[in-house]
């Protein structure tokens, strides 16, 4: 599947110079569509609404994002990568690629003091998750994990991520964005906790798991010295509240 983007559900062959700039204000949503189905849809919709109302103080109707969605849909097979940009508050740009399978090896963090800007919201400002990202590869980790002044632990750069302690998971209470993944997984679980989390706390955790819209669960192989080892317990649960969530149509 070649890239594809589609500008309020119509082909945009060209990209003018007036959108380029636009975008460097705005906000989206990113989504895996199996058989044309969305873990969460609903919490997109939502999310994209809400946010349209902080960013550019303007509704963003269900039906007309379900309309775009539909549209990128019939130019795939029902399985693909959608990224759905709102642009100047009126326009949908949706990025449609090839679907992406989880991740299967678990990631190395790289703790580094750091807060996204306006963490709550999904923008495009994303240049500190990429540079930081980049240092923690060059300094032998995969990925790096953000932390604040007292060690309280957030996110990590394109995940959120949670910690168990036998069966019970818990989330950092820390400001983070609450990704549409993150929100499913506590949907299914009967029982979760959102509390702090220190780096110092670290040690007695049994796993820790990274989660997005691409991989659902992703193990945590190391944060700093600290190591994980596989947990069979803890991810039984996780795999349990995500079997219990049905995918929606798009």
């Amino acid at each position: 599947m070649t890239e594809t983007l589609l500008l309020n559900g119509q082909p945009l062959h060209t990209v003018t110079t007036e959108l380029l700039r636009a975008t460097t204000y705005a906000h989206f949503t990113s989504m895996q569509v199996r058989s044309g189905h969305v873990d969460g849809l609903d919490l997109h919709l939502e999310r994209l609404d809400r946010s349209t109302r902080e960013v550019f103080g303007r509704p963003l109707a269900a039906d007309r994002v379900r309309s775009t969605l539909r549209a990128g849909l019939d130019r795939t097979d029902g399985d693909a990568t959608f990224r759905l940009t709102i642009v100047g508050g009126a326009d949908l740009l949706l990025r449609i690629e090839a679907p992406i399978a989880p991740a299967t090896t678990p990631l190395r963090l790289q703790p580094v003091e750091h807060q996204r800007a306006l963490p709550h919201l999904k923008h495009t400002g994303s240049f500190d998750l990429i540079y930081f990202g980049r240092r923690a590869q060059e300094a032998g980790y995969d990925d790096a994990v953000f932390h604040n002044a007292t060690g309280a632990i957030s996110e990590a750069t394109i995940w959120n991520i949670c910690f168990a302690r036998g069966a019970t998971i818990t989330f950092p209470s820390a400001p983070v964005l609450n990704g549409i993944r993150q929100q499913v997984l506590q949907r299914g679980l009967a029982d979760f906790e959102v509390a702090p989390v220190h780096l110092n706390d670290l040690p007695t955790y049994d796993a820790a798991y990274l989660t997005n819209s691409i991989d659902p669960a992703l193990p945590v192989a190391a944060i700093g010295t600290v190591s994980f080892e596989p947990h069979a317990e803890s991810a039984a649960v996780i795999a349990a509240a995500y079997a219990s969530q049905q995918a929606q149509a798009i």
